[in-house]
């Protein structure tokens, strides 16, 4: 069984966090797997088995999350970009991985928030109040300054097109070179403006299906969506959920 619930940050951290979310994961004598697909997003997780506390770094592909017995998760979810603030290295170094938070923090700091969290019995919006307390008192450590302007307009305007957007024509019209706008997005996002806008397109496609009732029309979903056809809409499923779009819609299904 697998209960899991997403909170709104407090005001103070709403510039930079998607939300706070806790799970708790109870697995019985097989383990618990589920499937987590690539969002834009990087995430602070926390939990109470072997005190563990790690960064989950932008993700160019499908994970399968495999959980023994009972664990406890409280995590912070950032918006596209905004860990830049709260790290002192590229982001990209982060990429596809999890990185220890003492490895990031520093092992004070790290042990501090580990010590809080699961020492003594808690609620979860105690431990969600304790978390967003570590995460205000890096964001005054001034760990990084927010992320460059370009960035900012980029990855505004590649979420507002939901990824149909042609990088070339966006550094143009930002005044910088599709290079510049690509260093910029490795150290700052994690991954390439390219990479960022086809994931914003097929986590738009992908949601779309979510609420799909009927048999697709899977010519003009393609369209719908901004792939240049149904073999390109197929391809994007296969790096990003490991499935065809058939077999994942009826997956989703039932």
């Amino acid at each position: 069984m697998i209960v899991y619930q997403e909170v709104a940050p407090v005001p103070a951290l709403r510039p930079w966090l998607d939300c706070v979310w806790t799970c708790r994961a109870q697995a019985g004598a097989t383990p618990l797997t589920h499937q987590v697909l690539p969002d834009n997003c990087i995430d602070i997780l926390c939990q109470d088995q072997q005190d563990a506390s790690f960064a989950v770094g932008m993700m160019t592909a499908p994970i399968h999350v495999v959980s023994h017995g009972l664990v406890q998760t409280v995590a912070a979810r950032f918006k596209p970009g905004a860990a830049a603030r709260f790290f002192q290295l590229p982001l990209c170094e982060l990429n596809d991985g999890r990185t220890d938070l003492q490895q990031l923090w520093g092992h004070d700091l790290a042990a501090r928030l580990g010590d809080a969290l699961w020492s003594e019995p808690l609620s979860d919006a105690q431990r969600v109040a304790i978390l967003q307390d570590f995460l205000l008192l890096r964001l005054r450590q001034g760990a990084r300054l927010r992320p460059a302007g370009v960035t900012e307009h980029a990855l505004a305007a590649i979420q507002g097109a939901q990824g149909r957007v042609r990088v070339d024509g966006l550094a143009a019209q930002l005044g910088v070179s599709r290079q510049h706008l690509a260093l910029q997005f490795r150290q700052q996002v994690g991954i390439s403006p390219k990479l960022f806008a086809r994931i914003c397109r097929f986590r738009a496609a992908s949601h779309g299906l979510k609420h799909l009732h009927g048999q697709p029309d899977w010519a003009q979903i393609a369209l719908e969506y901004g792939y240049f056809d149904q073999s390109h809409l197929i391809h994007d499923f296969q790096d990003f959920a490991h499935s065809s779009p058939e077999a994942w819609f009826m997956h989703r299904r039932h």
